[in-house]
């Protein structure tokens, strides 16, 4: 069973907490996405599950097995690094091969050690075995690299490259594959690739993996869950749904997408409403909350541009447009709306009015989608 159990793990640099009480439980078969911003401990989590930071206390299970006291070559896990940590000097096969390599070093005796020495000093000397032929051969097929076999890894693209580190994680039949920002050094249009490769090789193949990144879109768009961290804490454990649309704190609503995030305090309840004072305004939600200092969380899909000339009963702030930027199916206003600033999104279709710098308007909302925190 490929399922990660993490119970209050914590980790001590220098006598800073880096790790507290991390509480992980994720399922077989999962891909599990931790996010966060840089330094908040994601990585750290990971290395732990790996075997190769030492936690100062609680406890891993991978499947049914503790793993505290288990070497990181014993834990039946796949690594892509970041750097994606390639051989230069070696081919695609060769880098690949590598960890089965290995696997037959520990394995064999003396005579065949030599053999297994040579080999990964120069393929050409000594054949591989028919099993690793076959099966890194399967891999790269796999991974759409068949062609590429005999090139050294300084030949390729980034994206192949990337591929390579894959491959290598996935011919060990790994429990699970844990996976450290591996799209951070790829473009932006060869990262939305690589991102639809790499779930379609996991849904295929039903392994249970563990990706740390701190790019909301890439988690939200791979995820099954997503654990956001900061701190050394975990904030909220959702799918990628359940954290957009119900963040737990301002940090999380800021974090995972855009938002308007405004102090306000609420003054009374009415028709199933909670009215809460902002500025100079009065905006209605329809979540009610015990404290009366609240914070609106409102997302700037869920805000609709008017003209100042028509006639909204309420919820809406008189705004003035400072930046309109049109953006093809979308166009993004900058409000400003007395002592705020809004971001507000519209859906533009061919011959929509936009308006522009400096135009008046208003800032309408709905009441369901106004979240107090």
């Amino acid at each position: 069973m490929g399922s990660v159990v993490v119970k209050q793990l914590t980790k001590n640099f220098s006598g800073v907490d880096v790790l507290k009480n991390i509480e992980l439980d994720i399922h077989e078969g999962e891909f599990f996405a931790l996010l966060g911003p840089s330094g908040c401990g994601k990585t750290t989590t990971m290395r732990c599950i790996a075997g190769f930071e030492a936690p100062s206390s609680g406890e891993i299970r991978i499947g049914e097995k503790l793993v505290n006291d288990i070497s990181p070559h014993r834990r039946n896990c796949g690594m892509v690094f970041q750097s994606y940590a390639l051989f230069p000097h070696m081919n695609v096969f060769d880098n690949i091969a590598y960890s089965l390599n290995i696997k037959h070093l520990r394995d064999s005796n003396m005579f065949k050690k030599l053999g297994v020495y040579i080999r990964m000093l120069n393929s050409k000397l000594i054949k591989y075995p028919k099993e690793i032929e076959e099966k890194v051969n399967s891999i790269l097929e796999y991974v759409e690299l068949k062609e590429h076999a005999r090139k050294l890894t300084g030949e390729l693209s980034g994206g192949q490259q990337q591929r390579v580190a894959l491959a290598r994680a996935l011919v060990m039949e790994p429990q699970v594959l844990l996976m450290d920002e591996p799209l951070s050094n790829l473009d932006q249009k060869l990262r939305h690739s690589m991102r639809n490769t790499i779930r379609r090789i996991q849904q295929e193949l039903k392994i249970t993996t563990i990706f740390v990144t701190h790019d909301q879109e890439e988690a939200m768009s791979m995820a099954d869950r997503v654990a956001v961290m900061n701190g050394g804490e975990i904030l909220q454990i959702g799918t990628p749904t359940d954290l957009y649309s119900n963040p737990k704190t301002p940090f999380i609503a800021d974090f995972v997408g855009t938002s308007n995030i405004l102090s306000g305090k609420v003054t009374k309840k009415a028709n199933n409403l909670t009215c809460v004072q902002v500025g100079d305004y009065e905006i209605q939600s329809a979540m009610e909350v015990e404290q009366e200092d609240v914070q609106l969380v409102i997302r700037p899909e869920n805000l609709i541009v008017k003209d100042k000339s028509e006639s909204t009963i309420d919820n809406y702030f008189n705004g003035i447009v400072e930046v309109a930027t049109y953006l093809g199916s979308t166009v993004r206003y900058d409000v400003r709306a007395g002592d705020h600033n809004l971001l507000v999104d519209t859906v533009f279709e061919s011959g929509d009015k936009i308006f522009e710098k400096d135009s008046e308007i208003k800032v309408v909302v709905d009441p369901e989608r106004v979240l107090l925190l």
